[in-house]
Parts: structure tokens; C-alpha cells; sequence
């Protein structure tokens, strides 16, 4: 009896130890995986409000170069009964395609500002991410194609081609270049930010 009574005091004794010894032990790193995730949501919330206010700027860019564009049109004040000196830019197919891509462009940020909502609502969601990460490359390569198209009229415009016999038109349609020069500089613009966007929704994808 002794000795079973002995044994009893010293099991309970141990398994006393054992509690007052582990229980810390097991508390710090469910305390610091807590921490690591709340971060993590934090960075990722902030990542999410980035792009929010990044696709505004990239909107407003992408408006105004389509409406700058799509509103140019000049007339010079000499003209005669039969020639009318004018210049606009649906005479040529390039500040046409222009127009409809930062068109297209601004209409996307504008679907796709709830799904940057979705984002900073709940920052470690994937699928609204992966879906603007997809979106956006596809944007990046139609507003890059526009404006650098657009460009290369600009620059003739300005420069004009002797060895084509282009001749530069800006001195005499000097608000027309402003304007089309205005308006490849805000595309140009909107394609910057788009980069930024991909590069921003890459981020929080890695770190999901």
C-alpha cells in the first residue's frame, strides 16, 4: 500500500510539472502565427487600397485620352469656295483605333473597381485577384498598341518624312498636334499605371 501510494503522489506530482512547464511552450507559437497573420492581412489590405486608388488615376488617364482624342478637329481660317482646309481625328484609322481602345480601357476600370473592392474587403481572397491580374496584362498590351500607334502619327505630324514626301502639319495645325500630343501623353500615362497594377496584383498573389 506504501508503495502504491508513493507511486500515485509521484505521477500526479510529474504530470503537474508537465502542464506548468509546456503550456507556455505552447502558447508562443500560436501567438506568433496570430501576429505573422494579421500582418500578412494588413499588407495585403494596403496592396488591395493601392490598386483601388491606382485604377482610379489609370481611369481618368484613359478618359481623357480617348475624349482629348476623339474631340480633336480643326479647321484653318483660310479656305476658299472649293477647299476647306480641316484636319480631325477620324481622318486616319490610327486615332480611330486609338480612341476605341482607351475607350475600352476606361470601361474596364470602371467593371473592375468592385473586384478591387472584393480585394480590400478580403484581402487573402485569390479569385478576384487572379482575375484582375489576367484583365490588366490584356489591357497593358491594348493600350500599349494604341498609343504607340498613335504615336508614330504624332511624330510625323511633327517631324514629318522627306524621303515618303510627308509633309509636317503642325505648324499649321497647331491645335490639332497639341491635342493629339496631349492625348498619347495620358495614354502613355495609363500604361505606366497598368504596369504598376499587374505588378501589385503579382505581389499579393506570391504572398497568398
Amino acid at each position: 500500500m506504501e508503495k502504491g501510494d508513493s507511486t500515485a503522489i509521484k505521477f500526479t506530482s510529474e504530470s503537474s510539472k508537465e502542464r506548468k512547464g509546456k503550456a507556455p511552450l505552447l502558447a508562443a507559437p500560436v501567438m506568433v502565427a496570430t501576429a505573422n497573420t494579421r500582418e500578412d492581412r494588413g499588407n495585403k489590405r494596403g496592396i488591395a487600397i493601392f490598386d483601388f486608388v491606382l485604377r482610379l488615376c489609370a481611369m481618368v488617364a484613359a478618359l481623357a485620352a480617348a475624349i482629348t482624342m476623339g474631340t480633336t478637329d480643326q479647321t484653318l481660317p483660310f479656305f476658299t469656295q472649293f477647299f476647306r482646309f480641316q484636319a480631325s481625328y477620324d481622318d486616319l484609322p490610327t486615332f480611330t483605333f486609338f480612341v476605341i481602345a482607351n475607350a475600352i480601357t476606361s470601361s474596364y476600370l470602371v467593371l473592375s473597381i468592385p473586384f478591387s473592392i472584393v480585394s480590400i474587403i478580403r484581402p487573402r481572397a485569390v479569385g478576384p485577384r487572379l482575375l484582375l491580374i489576367i484583365f490588366d496584362t490584356v489591357m497593358v498590351a491594348l493600350t500599349t498598341a494604341a498609343a504607340a500607334s498613335a504615336a508614330a502619327i504624332v511624330y510625323l505630324a511633327h517631324k514629318g518624312n522627306s524621303s515618303a514626301n510627308w509633309l509636317a502639319i503642325c505648324q499649321q495645325y497647331n491645335d490639332f498636334c497639341q491635342r493629339t500630343s496631349g492625348a498619347v501623353v495620358a495614354s502613355f500615362i495609363a500604361v505606366v499605371i497598368f504596369v504598376f497594377l499587374v505588378v501589385l496584383s503579382a505581389l499579393a498573389l506570391r504572398k497568398s
